[in-house]
């Protein structure tokens, strides 16, 4: 290394000496490494900082040139030198400088901070600081807040799974022997998929927003033990996932206070969400699991909260349902029938069976069109292999919650439409002139559905007026896009049915405004009419307003001669039940066709 020279600042006067000689000693002794140099990298001077900082870069301890030592961690600066401005002023700041084994303890990467000025044609001058330190604080905080960043749901910045369950576990870990009492309270939305599906994810986001700041404002309130509020403090809310949310909730005198704020969510979150210029309605179930009944990790206890959840499903949503272990064997049952229902579908052993509908109101005066030809309504069988006929109601609701009911309609559909026309074909003017098929929530709402009904009806050469679908009436008024999708099937030139008509949630005064030519009146009325005045007023009035709106009208569940006489009085179009035939398979029906049992005598 060149010896140190004086070219920093100017030879001083005689008279500057002392003050030459103490700038001098204040650049030795600077906490920073300075070094000067040519613009080749030649150094002219160097402090002992710099030195220090510089050479563990240095294999063979040579410091003469700033670029060569820095030649492995700082390859451009040569090239920077070169195109940086002749003038003088900064040429590069800051520059970090990673050094393996730089520091005293070989475990840590040392790192050097480097500035570069030019000073003016032909001189630099280097700035050089260990960092290191300071980069570990920087990364500590880093990782500090990608721990913290970890435990936040982005949309809803609420807790998210993995903080709620560090707070289960804490809560499970102190309350052991104790005696403290703590609950969980697991949230679901209610109609969250219909308002996804109907007005786009973006809308969905804000509805749990929404719900998230609710959620939040309904539990400070109870933390500063407003009316209503109860007595519980809760320790954390938080989204675990989906349109999930969890609540935990410590200092339980009762079962009684996490009841009230269960209570009290219900009415929160049930109120109307204004989205997009709508009013949304999502109400919430609950599952609640008290700490008597919580057996093993967080993770357990989550999800004995969603089974209950799921509970309060069952029984029509929009409520809270507490935990209790006979809960787990009927979800280990439902589990079970799912798993069987995949594969039921993959080796074909549903089936579908056909239950005639009649027209009422034949006399017999036309032979080509006899009574029982009115039509058929198809129905999904199972036939498990070990517990043999397995009864609808014990696998449609399992097959719309697990997400398989537009694949066992699908089914229906296709299967159905096949048989049809091979009747048409087989039995000329004694086979059934309509074929009605259900259609699920799920079904109307899946993308490319009219799609599917159309290449159905060309694959089967199959005219649409011969087909019905037929939706409940608590589907058929929900909102405009399930109403708008069964315009389009309408538009394919097929019907549409009012199924269950008087169940669901329309009323007469409405019955217009829905996309349907034919209303079905309940079985539960059907039933009974003969004995009550009243059940037989609402279907006297139900065949009134329809028939005024140019709507058919058929009886379902018609059990007894009477019951059928009494429809047929009335003035209802056509009727099913067991009275004329139960569900009948495919070769059975067209025998009963073929050789049906003579018109009663309805007078």
């Amino acid at each position: 290394m060149k010896p140190e020279s004086d070219t920093l600042v100017r030879p001083p006067a005689p008279e500057s000496e002392s003050a030459h000689e103490s700038l001098m000693q204040f650049l030795y002794q600077a906490p920073v490494g300075l070094v000067q140099t040519q613009l080749d990298g030649t150094v002219d001077m160097m402090n002992p900082m710099a030195a220090s900082l510089l050479i563990p870069l240095s294999g063979n301890g040579n410091l003469d040139n700033l670029f060569t030592v820095l030649e492995e961690v700082a390859p451009q600066l040569r090239r920077t030198i070169a195109d940086s401005p002749a003038s003088s002023g900064p040429v590069c700041e800051a520059l970090r400088l990673h050094v393996a084994g730089g520091s005293r303890d070989p475990a840590i990467r040392q790192t050097l901070s480097l500035s570069l000025l030019r000073l003016d044609g032909s001189r630099l001058m280097a700035m050089i600081s260990d960092i290191t330190l300071e980069v570990q604080r920087e990364q500590t905080g880093l990782d500090q807040r990608l721990r913290a960043a970890a435990r936040i749901d982005v949309l809803t910045q609420m807790p998210n799974r993995a903080a709620v369950q560090e707070l289960l576990a804490r809560a499970v870990e102190s309350s052991a022997g104790s005696g403290r009492q703590f609950a969980v309270l697991f949230l679901n939305c209610d109609r969250f998929k219909q308002i996804n599906d109907s007005l786009g994810h973006a809308a969905g986001d804000e509805v749990l927003g929404l719900m998230a700041e609710r959620l939040r404002l309904t539990l400070r309130q109870q933390h500063r033990g407003l009316p209503d509020a109860g007595q519980a403090e809760p320790d954390m809310a938080g989204r675990i996932g989906g349109d999930e949310f969890a609540v935990v909730v410590s200092a339980l005198r009762t079962a009684d206070d996490v009841q009230r704020i269960a209570q009290r969510l219900l009415v929160v979150l049930g109120k109307p969400y204004a989205v997009h210029g709508r009013q949304l309605h999502a109400d919430v179930s609950i599952g609640i699991v008290l700490q008597p009944q919580m057996t093993g990790d967080a993770d357990r206890i989550l999800q004995d909260a969603s089974i209950a959840m799921r509970e309060a499903k069952r029984l029509g949503g929009g409520r809270s349902v507490v935990f209790e272990s006979s809960m787990h064997d009927r979800a280990q049952a439902r589990g079970a029938m799912e798993m069987a229902l995949r594969r039921a579908l993959a080796q074909e052993e549903l089936f579908v069976v056909y239950q005639p509908v009649v027209d009422l109101q034949h006399d017999g005066a036309d032979p080509a069109l006899p009574p029982h030809a009115a039509g058929i309504e198809a129905l999904v069988r199972w036939r498990h292999p070990e517990r043999g006929l397995v009864p609808p109601l014990d696998f449609i609701g399992i097959a719309e919650a697990c997400g398989l009911i537009s694949q066992v309609g699908e089914f229906v559909l296709r299967t159905a439409c096949r048989q049809f026309m091979r009747w048409q074909a087989a039995l000329g003017a004694a086979a059934p002139r309509l074929l009605a098929v259900n259609l699920s929530r799920a079904q109307l709402l899946e993308p490319g559905f009219v799609d599917i009904v159309s290449r159905t009806l060309a694959s089967c050469d199959m005219r649409p007026e011969q087909l019905q679908l037929e939706v409940t009436e608590s589907l058929a008024a929900q909102d405009h896009a399930v109403q708008a999708e069964l315009r389009a099937l309408q538009a394919l030139g097929l019907t549409l049915a009012l199924d269950d008509f008087g169940t669901g949630y329309s009323s007469l005064s409405s019955l217009h405004q829905l996309p349907v030519t034919t209303v079905k009146i309940d079985r539960s009325f059907v039933s009974e009419a003969v004995t009550s005045a009243h059940h037989r007023l609402l279907i006297e009035v139900t065949i009134s307003v329809a028939r005024s709106l140019g709507m058919a009208t058929v009886a379902e569940g018609i059990e007894t001669r009477e019951q059928g006489a009494l429809l047929r009085r009335l003035g209802c179009h056509k009727g099913q039940g067991y009275f004329f035939s139960r569900p009948l398979a495919a070769d059975d029906l067209a025998r009963w066709a073929l050789a049906p049992e003579p018109a009663p005598p309805w007078d």
